[in-house]
């Protein structure tokens, strides 16, 4: 990490959601630094305390993060669909 602060916006359960909760706020041009114990990353361990992953954000994007969370948690995320023209412009580039 470089000398800015960085500040943790959520711990959660399992590399799966830690990737995916990332990428919501990568989206949104949020930096992300995921932080999970050695062992566990090395040993893909996903259970108790050794599971947890640690998202931190720069201090300047804790506000934008907490909104992109508190939006995921309260389902706004759920059963979203992309139109035509919104795959076409990613498959283009």
């Amino acid at each position: 990490m470089t000398d800015e602060e960085w500040i943790l916006v959520d711990t959660v359960q399992g590399q799966l959601q830690a990737e995916i909760l990332r990428g919501l706020m990568e989206a949104q041009g949020i930096r992300v630094w995921m932080n999970q114990q050695g062992a566990a990353h090395a040993y893909a361990v996903n259970i108790g305390s050794l599971g947890a992953v640690e998202l931190l954000v720069p201090t300047n994007s804790v506000d934008d993060a907490r909104q992109v969370l508190e939006a995921y948690y309260r389902g706004d995320f759920e059963n979203m669909e992309l139109d035509e023209s919104e795959i076409k412009e990613d498959t283009d580039e």
